[in-house]
């Protein structure tokens, strides 16, 4: 299975890493365009002075682990999609582009799904995805989960549980099954 993820889902890392562990499982194979990549480091620009250039960093981290699957949708198809938001049609054209399967989105409202349908796509949230990936590979995402958690302890030097690092990362239903 092919997702796209849109920057709503890498801007956080609690979630990113989450997600990205549970790819390096094997659960799914990650696709995302420049654009979303960009917009994530645009957007880390309102944690501070450091924040774009630490997503910068973890950009390109990403890019090297994965640098088969960075897409850049072709204009023509980007004047062929429509959505509510037009500056979401980006995001749908690199999905069209890459052949995903789903966008994994918390922006429903933007990504209707029978809009989504008509180009063989399905909108996924993360929490629920995780959760699907969860009930049939428990493992997978409970080694993803507890590694972000020591990640967290170490560079916050907090002693963070896990229960409410995932509802602090809008995983709920995620921190729910694991806390």
């Amino acid at each position: 299975m092919k997702i796209l993820i849109d920057t709503c889902v890498l801007y956080p890392t609690v979630m990113r890493e989450i997600v990205l562990s549970v790819a390096r499982r094997g659960a799914f194979e990650p696709v995302w365009s420049p654009r979303i990549l960009e917009e994530w480091a645009r957007a880390a620009v309102k944690l501070g002075p450091e924040g774009e250039a630490q997503a910068r960093s973890e950009i390109a981290l990403l890019r090297a682990a994965w640098p088969g699957c960075e897409v850049t949708p072709p204009e023509a198809l980007l004047h062929r999609l429509w959505l509510p938001d037009a500056d979401d049609i980006h995001v749908f054209a690199a999905a069209v582009s890459a052949s995903a399967d789903a966008i994994m989105t918390l922006n429903k409202k933007d990504f209707p799904k029978g809009t989504l349908a008509e180009e063989g796509l399905d909108r996924v949230d993360p929490d629920g995805f995780l959760m699907t990936v969860w009930l049939s590979d428990p493992e997978a995402v409970s080694a993803g989960a507890n590694g972000v958690l020591q990640t967290a302890r170490r560079l916050s030097g907090q002693d963070w549980e896990l229960r409410p690092l995932l509802k602090k990362a809008r995983l709920p239903r995620l921190a729910k099954a694991l806390g």
